[in-house]
């Protein structure tokens, strides 16, 4: 419900023209014998936003399984994913100690995991950088291993980012954003809060520089759960910038 709440504190500060509203499931869906907990719901809610995707879209609310759902609607053959948030959400099925398909988010865009919920094809790993993770489960090392990775400090050079994005090879990109990336003591409306985590205007202006060069497939924006209103406004700031620099 933190996040339902949160999603909608930020529609409160969007155009309503520029807007399209999905309704969630309420029910809490079934598992159907795969190991991801509430699978139906994620099928529905994937559904819903295929059927309203558009080509660049800024996909707002939820948690960090909402980008899968949104990159299986979009044309990902010549796209790369930044993947900015505190943790790498690597798990499968298998090592998911809580079998939440967020923790399994980035594992499902390479086309790993649960079938009915991965990307098929998936992302191929030399296409995929990780920026501020520092949560890591021990299950998940390997995995991020074998991936490109961005600290925090490499954030203050501001083309770390594209840099990173130009390697891949890649032609356009997608940005994914959970707002834990950003260091707890500037942004406090998250689920799970760790600290060192990169600073708000780094973020910003490494997404400013990337897409002075790369188009935008689409980004997602997602995390967002603060516990008041008052708290909400607190972070809205950060917030309406890293739209304003996506959209």
């Amino acid at each position: 419900m933190l996040l339902t709440d949160g999603a909608a504190a930020i529609a409160g500060d969007l155009p309503r023209s520029a807007t399209t509203m999905l309704d969630v499931p309420l029910e809490a869906g079934e598992s159907l014998g795969s190991g991801v907990h509430r699978l139906s719901s994620l099928l529905r809610v994937r559904s819903a936003l295929q059927d309203a995707w558009t080509e660049g879209a800024v996909v707002i609310g939820g948690d960090c399984s909402v980008t899968v759902a949104a990159l299986a609607a979009a044309d990902t053959s010549d796209v790369a994913v930044l993947w900015c948030d505190a943790h790498p959400d690597l798990h499968s099925p298998d090592t998911s100690p809580s079998g939440a398909f967020s923790g399994m988010a980035l594992r499902a865009v390479l086309g790993e995991g649960e079938a009915q919920v991965a990307l098929s094809p998936g992302v191929p790993r030399d296409r995929v950088v990780t920026v501020g993770v520092r949560a890591v489960d021990d299950e998940e090392e390997s995995e991020l291993d074998r991936l490109t990775s961005l600290t925090p400090e490499d954030l203050t050079r501001a083309d770390a980012v594209l840099e990173a994005i130009r390697a891949t090879g890649a032609s356009r990109v997608w940005v994914h954003i959970d707002v834990d990336v950003i260091d707890p003591a500037e942004f406090g409306g998250v689920s799970e809060a760790a600290p060192f985590g990169a600073s708000a205007s780094d973020l910003i202006a490494a997404i400013r520089r990337l897409r002075e060069e790369f188009p935008l497939a689409g980004a997602t924006i997602a995390g967002f759960a603060p516990r008041t209103p008052t708290a909400a406004v607190d972070d809205l700031g950060a917030i309406l910038r890293l739209i304003g620099v996506l959209a």
